[in-house]
């Protein structure tokens, strides 16, 4: 397994906001370059559509702390964008902000199929209009040991898959990455099973904590942290949560996960966060928070207790 224990960032790793919200004009045009990016992202930053921050990479209109998880500050969007796991652009934590520059996030469309009434495409602009966006401040907490919080921007997936209309067969959704080597240079290799996928239980993903995510701190989600769609799903680890989603089905039976299929001894498919349940190669009963040097103790559920009665009557250790 690839998967690295957090360090420090160094700050050889820490990227400038212009650099990674345009770092193809970085690297060709150098500094002049960033000058004019900054100037555009200051005129996108006055859009008020989502579909059109969308388009230029600007801010969203959104409600304002929706959902704030309480006494919990949000890391920088610096530690946020420049400390990533997203393995499509490598498996070291500052590969994300170095590579996703090539993702290209329009035209962008999701597609679904399985047990609905019918197959559906949406485009990314039908999909931030399904529902009004919201800002939650979610803990994200991921196996390694290291923690985050972070404000981001969407609306409860639920909304989403009502508009998608399941059949009463539809007993679990499985979410799809974008499957694009060119794009994403980390699917040339072989640490994991390409295209990436996740799955829920259906009444998992209709939970009112689950987000579906276009956005953080009140912009369009850079390409690093899952542009332009993904799901955020605050109680489990973060590799639980898909992103740069391409396709949704609805299924009978419980889907294969892309983790699960690489190791079903480290990684189950609930993957709830949970202390008592360490990882075969750590405890998983502290964390770091970014940007902090002292561990804490990792709460079970995340500290999302109220989801704890999905769970009734199951043995959360062997269903981990």
């Amino acid at each position: 397994m690839l998967i690295k224990k957090p360090a420090d960032i160094p700050s050889s790793e820490i990227t400038p906001k212009s650099a990674y919200l345009d770092r193809r004009k970085f690297m060709v045009a150098g500094a002049a370059a960033l000058g004019s990016a900054a100037l555009a992202c200051n005129k996108a930053a006055e859009l008020a559509s989502p579909e059109q921050a969308q388009a230029a990479g600007g801010k969203l209109d959104y409600a304002k702390n929706a959902y704030v998880t309480q006494g919990e500050k949000p890391n920088t969007l610096r530690e946020i964008t420049t400390y990533n796991n997203f393995y499509e652009y490598g498996t070291d934590k500052g590969d994300p902000a170095e590579n996703a520059w090539r993702l290209k996030t329009r035209p962008w469309t999701v597609d679904v199929e399985g047990e609905v009434k019918k197959k559906k495409t949406f485009d990314i602009d039908q999909l931030m209009k399904l529902a009004s966006l919201e800002e939650r401040i979610y803990r994200h907490r991921c196996v390694e040991g290291w923690s985050m919080v972070m404000p981001w921007v969407g609306y409860s997936l639920s909304k989403f898959i009502n508009a998608c209309e399941p059949t009463s067969k539809a007993k679990y959704v499985q979410f799809q990455t974008l499957l694009n080597p060119e794009m994403m240079p980390g699917q040339k290799s072989g640490v994991l099973e390409w295209p990436y996928v996740e799955g829920l239980r259906m009444d998992e993903a209709m939970h009112p904590l689950a987000l579906l995510c276009f956005g953080l701190y009140g912009e369009v989600l850079p390409n690093q942290n899952g542009a332009p769609v993904r799901t955020v799903l605050p109680w489990k680890y973060g590799f639980k949560n898909c992103k740069s989603i391409v396709k949704v089905r609805f299924v009978a039976g419980q889907p294969p996960t892309t983790w699960n299929i690489s190791a079903p001894n480290e990684y189950g498919f609930y993957s709830n966060v949970n202390p008592t349940v360490d990882h075969p190669r750590w405890s998983q009963a502290t964390e770091r928070r970014i940007g902090e040097f002292r561990r804490r103790d990792t709460l079970m559920f995340n500290g999302y207790t109220e989801v704890a009665s999905l769970y009734n009557g199951m043995d959360l250790r062997k269903n981990f």
